[in-house]
């Protein structure tokens, strides 16, 4: 038996307030998280996905209170990621309310603190966040032709992102949220090719992100490999419904809860 794909809303906040823009750039306003997550649950979202954008480039917390006040509206699980960086930020964001945690840039800087938190809180409340870009010719090659960025996509690294994507798998993460850096806020659809070289290096959930435009863009990332879906600026703009969305899935084959 398969497992159901889940969908699921991403909402970008920036102090305080949802946002969304192209590339991680010239971000808009898209609304009160705590009102945007309450209407996802009701629309039938399976988890939602809380990241404060500017917290690992701003060099400040993720906004607690937010957090706090989104898990008491809202019953399903939820993920918090930005600006996470010691075993502490985790153990505070579970307290708030959190169900899993993000971790990206403070993990490229420290790969055991995967370790540290998979140990502590056990693998299914690890979510590696991943920021992928295809390199630049200007820029370091890697082996797939990917690397990881840092600080919302704004710093290249030179690490191949397929092998940061396995070595975080073998230290404890528990789910892979694969965001395509290149497709990011396009809305033409995600990077199969990067879902097939990731699903080929790991044997961990991924989750889909980047690209997100119509509802025919969903199934062809789970056929890549995807296990979950997750989208941002057509779920705020209310182009596309959560119901909409797995009406097309099923349509195509794919099973959803």
């Amino acid at each position: 038996m398969s497992l159901a794909t889940r969908v699921i809303p991403c909402l970008d906040v920036d102090a305080g307030r949802v946002v969304k823009g192209v590339n991680f750039e010239n971000l808009q306003d898209a609304g009160d998280p705590v009102e945007l997550a309450r209407r996802y649950g009701q629309q039938g979202a399976d988890e939602l996905t809380f990241l404060d954008v500017t917290a690992s480039s701003g060099d400040r917390e993720t906004t607690y209170e937010v957090v706090r006040h989104t898990a008491e509206e809202v019953f399903i699980p939820l993920t918090v990621g930005g600006g996470v960086r010691t075993v502490d930020d985790v153990d505070r964001l579970l307290r708030a309310g959190a169900d899993k945690v993000g971790v990206n840039t403070a993990a490229i800087a420290r790969p055991q603190l995967i370790d540290e938190v998979a140990d502590r809180f056990g693998a299914q409340v690890l979510v590696l966040s991943a920021d992928v870009r295809r390199c630049r010719p200007d820029g370091q090659a890697t082996d797939s032709g990917f690397e990881v960025t840092t600080h919302g996509g704004r710093r290249g690294t030179g690490i191949d992102a397929i092998e940061w994507c396995a070595q975080a798998a073998r230290r404890g993460a528990g789910e892979i949220l694969l965001n395509s850096m290149d497709a990011d806020g396009t809305k033409a659809g995600f990077d199969t090719d990067l879902i097939a070289l990731v699903r080929g290096a790991v044997s961990i959930p991924i989750i889909a992100s980047g690209g997100a435009g119509a509802v025919g863009h969903f199934a062809p990332a789970v056929h890549a490999g995807a296990d979950a879906v997750l989208a941002a600026s057509v779920f705020h703009f209310g182009e596309l419904t959560i119901g909409e969305v797995k009406d097309a899935m099923r349509a195509a084959g794919v099973t959803v809860r």
